[in-house]
């Protein structure tokens, strides 16, 4: 006798949410497993909605640089912050991919580039680099955009080549050092201990609160994956960050005609906003935006709203 209708229906129901019911379970106990392979797969999904492919390059010296790239048109590279990897400009990028070709490179000394544990990883030595791998990858000129760290190498490297960098999109950038302690700052001088060097999942837990007024929800098997790369990475990141603070870089840059946008969360905690008034006064030809409610990383906090603003600032 055949199944009434409703009946019928009902069971494809169950089914179906046996199927999902089953594959959740899966998914919990594979990111339980293999919590390194499972963070991959969700930064590999995240890098083919962006459009990027993953590629690696092995510069003359030996030195291995692993980035990201996608897009076609005037090249667009994209500079992480400290202890940060090339995939916090992976949401931004999407955006940026219909209008440019982005490339994003993890810094010698980060994520999956070389780490030279004696090198020299201060901003000028990072930007000759970054400038090897420019031309690595046949490219005479091109626009440089960076946060945090990125922003102090990538200000650094128009200083050093003006000829060949043809804008400057900082976002949140260090190396003003003559501006007002910000929060973080005044915590290391008062305690001696630098909260962007993590070595538990404590640790790291506290620093996405100090870097993003707005932080996404973080699965914990990545939190975990992410906490074992960053404290395997701690001893190096010492030396890197003492370098970065020793880099004088207000009159590198001073007088310096490269059109800029300098954006800046106005609740940043780690570098205060007032930075970004001391800047625009350095670079004759830059524009400031300052993004309300937003910390540390706004191409993290709000990808869509930043993107936006460099396509203007861009005039695409």
């Amino acid at each position: 006798m055949a199944l009434a209708p409703k009946r019928m229906v009902l069971r494809v129901a169950l089914g179906l949410v046996a199927v999902v019911v089953g594959l959740a379970a899966a998914l919990v106990v594979f990111a339980y497993v293999a919590p390194e392979t499972a963070t991959e797969s969700v930064l590999r999904i995240g890098r083919l909605r962006a459009g990027l492919v993953r590629k690696d390059v092995e510069l003359p010296g030996g030195l291995r640089y692993v980035y990201l790239e996608g897009g076609q048109g005037e090249p667009l590279m994209l500079l992480h912050g400290f202890g940060a990897t090339k995939d916090t400009f992976t949401q931004v990028a999407r955006f940026l991919v219909p209008h440019y070709r982005v490339i994003i490179p993890d810094h010698i000394g980060f994520g999956e580039s070389s780490k030279p544990a004696e090198a020299d990883y201060a901003p000028p030595a990072q930007a000759e680099r970054l400038r090897a791998l420019a031309q690595a990858l046949g490219l005479r000129k091109l626009h440089l955009g960076g946060n945090s760290m990125g922003g102090h190498i990538a200000m650094t490297y128009a200083a050093l080549h003006p000829d060949e960098v043809q804008s400057l999109w900082l976002l949140d950038p260090g190396g003003v050092w003559s501006a007002p302690p910000s929060e973080m700052m005044r915590e290391i001088r008062t305690t001696g201990r630098n909260p962007l060097v993590v070595r538990n999942e404590e640790e790291f837990t506290r620093l996405i609160a100090l870097v993003m007024a707005q932080p996404p929800p973080i699965p914990g098997f990545m939190l975990k994956t992410m906490t074992r790369a960053r404290a395997r990475n701690a001893a190096l990141e010492d030396r890197i960050v003492e370098q970065l603070r020793a880099d004088p870089l207000e009159a590198r840059v001073k007088g310096l005609t490269t059109p800029a946008l300098i954006v800046w969360g106005d609740l940043d905690r780690v570098l205060s906003v007032e930075s970004a008034e001391i800047l625009h006064r350095l670079l004759p030809r830059s524009q400031v935006r300052i993004m309300a409610g937003i910390g540390h990383s706004p191409m993290l906090e709000r990808p869509r709203q930043t993107a936006e603003d460099y396509l203007r600032f861009r005039g695409a």
